[in-house]
């Protein structure tokens, strides 16, 4: 058999706050200070990509797939390294029998022949209303067949699932993120958009801006929406909403 090295880009997503509403500046900036040692150990871009409510998703690219596990478990390491709040954290198991309510994770492959854009999706229950699952199915079912679409992977956890590097989560993880990659600059806007619009068909779901405290009526879902592009982060929240402002009276 060929042995053949992949490139991948994942994201891990936790709720590592002290509250139920946000990520304070501090907590953001001790993480930020770390992202160096994901790179030291492979990956070639990392950065906190998405902040919903009171999660924050870090997401990293590797060019190299030998170094997923070393990859996955610096990204876990920092989240539990400056965690206020360690409900997700500690739901992290070596065991699929203790495995609890995690951190959330997306896993996608890559062209080597280049790095292409990427959507990040992250959202934010206050009490893990469970109806999460399907709001974050449809936006994966909304973009897969279009084109320029690589990879997309993500959502809810069915069952028990193993991060690798990390250990095992269980299904009452209820904050998923997902990740897309896309292979045409000019589709990043299109893919997007019908995530978007399938995420906002869902009953009592909202989309915020990146860093948005989870102000809003209990019983509600957040979501935060970026492009990683080439490691830069643009929030795509604002430029989709001013685009709908033609519908305004």
């Amino acid at each position: 058999m060929a042995w053949c090295i992949k490139m991948k880009m994942v994201c891990l997503s936790a709720d590592i706050s002290d509250n139920d509403i946000y990520c304070n500046e501090d907590l953001i900036e001790n993480v930020k200070k770390e992202l160096y040692k994901v790179r030291d150990v492979g990956a070639s871009i990392c950065e906190i990509t998405n902040i919903t409510g009171d999660d924050m998703a870090i997401t990293a690219v590797i060019p190299n797939d030998n170094n997923l596990e070393k990859v996955n478990k610096s990204i876990f390491n920092i989240l539990k390294n400056n965690a206020k709040g360690f409900e997700d954290i500690n739901g992290v198991s070596e065991t699929i029998e203790e495995a609890g309510e995690g951190i959330s994770y997306a896993e996608i492959d890559l062209d080597p022949k280049f790095c292409p854009d990427a959507i990040i999706i992250e959202f934010d229950t206050y009490c893990g209303e469970p109806f999460v699952g399907k709001v974050a199915k449809s936006a994966i079912e909304a973009a897969k067949g279009m084109e320029f679409l690589g990879d997309i992977d993500g959502g809810s956890v069915k069952d028990v699932l193993k991060i690798p590097g990390v250990g095992y989560v269980s299904n009452k993880t209820d904050d998923p993120v997902i990740l897309a990659s896309v292979y045409n600059v000019e589709h990043v806007g299109i893919i997007a958009g019908a995530m978007i619009g399938a995420i906002l068909g869902n009953k009592n779901t909202y989309l915020v801006k990146r860093n948005t405290p989870a102000n809003v009526i209990p019983g509600s879902v957040i979501f935060s929406v970026t492009a990683f592009m080439n490691g830069n982060i643009i929030d795509l929240s604002s430029p989709f909403s001013y685009r709908t402002k033609i519908l305004e009276k």
